[in-house]
């Protein structure tokens, strides 16, 4: 009887693993590798190679809009899945843990490197109070699509000196944009993780293949790239600027 039981409560455990949705994982492959490449053009900029204004000209300060946009996106669909399969606090917490500790090495690490413009509310640091955010009012679902066109139009409406501090600029209501390697506030960027959460939220009601489907083979290594997005983004600058300074004292 003993074996009986052991055998049985078997597919219980079993039942824990969740699976991976290949086509978000490609998607957010693809933001991976527009990152590096936009990166690897900033990086060259900085040293002298190219000469760009990546602060001011549309050409690439539409990049970064677009590829923090995609970033976001993804990330507000995966606490939709996350939610979905189930995800225990305990898992979500660890993994907010990361980016939060990653998110102090960035700014640690900028400080050293750019003291004037050093990174106190980059990608990882909006990231880190978003999904804090997003999974508080996780129960709002559908809402989601209003709070997150209302947040976006917010910061174009309501602008005020008090905002415009180290202290105060997360929120993202500044009246000019701080002097920093990097700048993702709360508004207007947690509407795009929130539309990213509830446009995933409706889609997989309606749509279930959408996301759950098959991906081609040939989409296969984003996929892969994809899953990694943390460790790639923590170790990506540090590899690119290394071989720029590589190239620089094999010049010299």
């Amino acid at each position: 009887m003993a074996r009986k039981r052991n055998t049985e409560a078997a597919p219980a455990a079993a039942a824990a693993p969740r699976s991976r949705f290949d086509r978000l994982d490609a998607l957010r492959g693809v933001a991976i590798v527009w990152m590096a490449i936009f990166h690897f053009c900033y990086d060259l900029n900085y040293f002298g190679f190219i000469h760009q204004n990546m602060l001011a000209d549309p050409k690439w300060t539409l990049q970064r809009t677009g590829i923090v946009t995609l970033f976001l996106l993804c990330a507000g669909a995966g606490q939709e899945i996350a939610s979905r399969q189930g995800q225990p606090l305990d898992r979500f917490w660890k993994r907010w843990a990361q980016i939060a500790a990653c998110a102090l090495v960035v700014s640690l690490a900028s400080w050293a490197m750019f003291p004037r413009s050093w990174i106190s509310f980059g990608v990882l640091h909006g990231i880190a109070l978003m999904l804090l955010v997003l999974r508080a009012t996780a129960p709002l679902g559908r809402a989601w699509f209003v709070l997150g066109l209302a947040a976006i139009a917010l910061p174009h409406l309501v602008q005020h000196p008090f905002f415009d501090t180290r202290l105060t600029n997360w929120v993202g209501l500044v009246t000019r944009k701080p002097v920093t390697e990097d700048y993702v506030p709360l508004l207007p960027w947690i509407g795009v993780m929130g539309l990213g959460y509830a446009v995933t939220r409706e889609a997989l009601r309606a749509w279930p293949r959408w996301l759950s489907g098959a991906l081609p083979r040939a989409f296969g290594p984003l996929a892969l790239l994809g899953r990694w997005p943390l460790t790639f983004y923590m170790l990506h600058q540090p590899v690119l600027i290394g071989l720029v300074m590589a190239w620089v004292a094999l010049s010299r």
